[in-house]
């Protein structure tokens, strides 16, 4: 089990009297109404903007650093970036409070945003940001904004698998037919919170059952998606369980690579976001709503798309022709809050019980 996922919820416990919403639930009107009283000030650029800027980041340096230096040169601002794990660095900012020097919590996933948003410590976003989104990859109370998309992808090796025999729910590999077949990533956390989602969509029993029914296949574990994906083009295993981009950077060294993406019908293709929110202590909130506005600029959206492979956010900006279509990726996860994958700890002990981690 990962130790920076205990980090993180020790951390929330601590600063939020225990906070923890369950993924399955809707939030009590009076817990929402508490949240928005703490947290109704918005950002607005309507002042004079600031020189400097600190950024807690869970995308690492070299996914955003060129992006960094852009902003600066075109802003003519100081921007101090604090690198780190996206957990970690949510639970220092609850551990941090009013005293946290961050203006700008950018986040690898929603549900570490959510986690921020509910213990009340986000400025309400201005429509100019939030309308530039699909309401999908954002949070309901306007605190978080999604940049950038990621879909969970069930990758498959085509000399090993007809597209056709492919189930069209994630459920389906569970069938005996996939018994030593598939390839996944229990200790990864975009697989962990792939499963956060399973159980806010489909509740806590089936989640459980669909964790026994894999495992059961004798499922092949691996430390991340990239060995999931190699393991895939030596045909080691027929499937996989992904992020879809981690395909895009191995076909770009090899593109004969004898793998390809299967979109389910259902949370098997969950599109989670990396995604920002500005703090409701910042000093420096214009600037921080200017590096809103830069991130979801074609500039940056186009480097996403093009350079990391992510799906660009920014309604204004087209998915490339190498991506499919967010639009054509058929999920039934259209009404799953995203800021509801906080609750990693009941995850976790899911997990745990099962005998997966």
């Amino acid at each position: 089990m990962q130790r920076r996922q205990f980090i993180y919820l020790v951390g929330l416990a601590t600063v939020s009297g225990g906070l923890a919403i369950a993924c399955n639930a809707n939030p009590d009107p009076s817990d929402t109404a508490e949240s928005a009283t703490q947290a109704t000030t918005t950002s607005t650029t309507s002042g004079e903007l600031e020189k400097t800027l600190v950024v807690y980041s869970g995308r690492n340096e070299k996914l955003i650093g060129e992006l960094i230096k852009q902003f600066e040169q075109q802003t003519g601002t100081k921007v101090q970036v604090r690198y780190g794990d996206t957990a970690e660095l949510a639970s220092a900012i609850l551990e941090e409070g009013a005293n946290s020097p961050a203006d700008v919590f950018f986040a690898q996933d929603a549900g570490a945003l959510g986690a921020i948003q509910k213990a009340g410590k986000a400025l309400t976003l201005p429509a100019s940001l939030l309308n530039q989104v699909d309401s999908v990859y954002r949070s309901p109370e306007g605190q978080w904004l999604g940049i950038t998309g990621r879909v969970r992808t069930v990758d498959y090796n085509t000399q090993l698998v007809k597209s056709g025999e492919l189930p069209t729910s994630i459920f389906g590999f569970t069938e005996p037919k996939w018994r030593g077949k598939i390839g996944w990533a229990p200790t990864n956390g975009s697989f962990q919170s792939f499963v956060t989602a399973l159980r806010v969509g489909e509740g806590e029993d089936k989640a459980k059952q669909w964790l026994e029914g894999i495992k059961a296949n004798n499922a092949k574990v691996y430390p991340n998606n990239t060995s999931i994906v190699e393991a895939l083009s030596r045909g080691e295993i027929a499937v996989g369980f992904v992020n879809h981009y981690y395909l895009e950077r191995i076909k770009k060294e090899n593109p004969q690579t004898p793998v390809e993406h299967h979109f389910t019908d259902d949370v098997g293709s969950l599109v989670n976001v990396a995604g920002i929110a500005i703090l409701n202590n910042a000093k420096n909130p214009n600037m921080a709503q200017k590096f809103g506005e830069f991130m979801l600029s074609e500039t940056a959206q186009n480097y996403f798309a093009n350079q990391t492979y992510e799906y660009p956010l920014a309604s204004a900006v087209a998915t490339p022709e190498k991506l499919k279509s967010l639009k054509d990726i058929k999920k039934q996860t259209q009404s799953i809050d995203l800021s509801n994958l906080n609750d990693l700890e009941t995850t976790l002990q899911l997990m745990q019980q099962v005998q997966v981690i």
